[in-house]
């Protein structure tokens, strides 16, 4: 578990195919590795990787088939630069939400202008995962607990404080860029449960009552 608060900026120093997985060398800049072991979690861009080997310069981790499928790493190359988080601590204090560095989708950023000294963002996304996203609640967008400031259907916008910018790799973001997106894990627990015992029936026929019992079958 994370709190989307960004611990240092890395960098990709390598992704190296393993048959038909992935490894991923990360240069992980200030990022104290100190207490890190192998087995223990970074969320790389938001994406919880387990460390399968530490070196001189940060950490290796491997990307299996589904986290390519799920997230914009398919997108990267060397040199891409990575936010990162240390997994959490039962002392640390939280300074954002819950992010279990579990990706949602893939959204895109679609507007970018500057607001005073701050960046204002427009965040397109998946239009599954619109539901899930409102108007100050949290988001986590490669990997960083953001508030949401206003929605539009399948879009919602972000205003970046300069501190944000500084510390994390917002400043780079452009129209066009993919991001990682975690919605709020609070809000995927509340709908599950609002199913009660429906949840084990098969999804066809749940959405089917759903829909009925809201009146959209008429």
């Amino acid at each position: 578990m994370f709190t989307g608060i960004i611990e240092a900026v890395g960098k990709i120093s390598a992704l190296t195919p393993k048959g038909a997985d992935i490894s991923v060398t990360v240069d992980s800049g200030s990022l104290d590795l100190a207490d890190v072991k192998l087995g223990d979690s970074i969320a790389t861009n938001g994406v919880c990787l387990t460390v399968v080997k530490l070196t001189d310069k940060g950490y290796v981790a491997d990307l299996s088939l589904e986290t390519l499928h799920r997230t914009a790493f398919a997108n990267y190359k060397a040199g891409q630069v990575v936010n990162l988080e240390k997994a959490m601590l039962a002392t640390t204090r939280f300074g954002g939400h819950m992010v279990s560095g579990h990706i949602d989708a893939v959204a895109e950023v679609i507007e970018r202008q500057h607001i005073g000294r701050a960046i204002e963002f427009w965040i397109k996304v998946p239009p599954q995962l619109a539901k899930y996203i409102s108007e100050k609640g949290s988001v986590a967008v490669d990997g960083i607990s953001l508030t949401v400031n206003a929605v539009r259907g399948d879009e919602f916008k972000l205003t970046i404080v300069p501190h944000t910018a500084a510390e994390t790799t917002m400043a780079d973001f452009s129209v066009g860029r993919k991001i990682n997106l975690e919605v709020d894990v609070i809000a995927r627990y509340l709908e599950r449960l609002m199913l009660g015992d429906k949840a084990a029936e098969k999804q066809s026929q749940v959405t089917m009552d759903l829909l009925a019992r809201t009146g959209f079958l008429g």
